[in-house]
């Protein structure tokens, strides 16, 4: 039923780029804000950018400003990270979310897709 589908990641070299996508059904798209998190190995999981829907606002990690662009098609029902000048330590495990904008408790996760920056 609640599918959050993640395509996009792989292996880049640093400098490089990947555009992260996640496609969603089951739940009415345009009444979650949703969010992009990873994880890196021993370490917890980070908030990296987030997006309203209603309104289209975003928020984006210090540690990735200026290089992470999040953005959605609500018509599309996907969410797109788009990442640029990678770093090794933007390697982590990328995992989609949707958060309902009017029942905050209502939340799901993707499965997450694998991102290795590296020479």
């Amino acid at each position: 039923q609640v599918q959050l589908v993640e395509s996009g990641g792989g292996l880049v070299q640093p400098g490089g780029s990947l555009r992260l996508s996640c496609t969603a059904s089951g739940f009415t798209f345009s009444s979650y804000a949703m969010s992009w998190y990873r994880q890196a190995p021993g370490k917890e999981r980070e908030l990296v950018a987030a997006i309203t829907s209603p309104g289209g606002n975003t928020n984006v990690a210090d540690s990735v400003k200026g290089r992470f662009t999040i953005s959605r098609d609500n018509a599309k029902n996907t969410m797109y990270l788009q990442m640029n000048s990678l770093k090794p330590e933007d390697t982590a495990v990328y995992y989609c979310n949707a958060r309902s904008s009017y029942y905050h408790h209502l939340t799901y996760w993707g499965q997450g897709t694998q991102v290795t920056v590296s020479s």
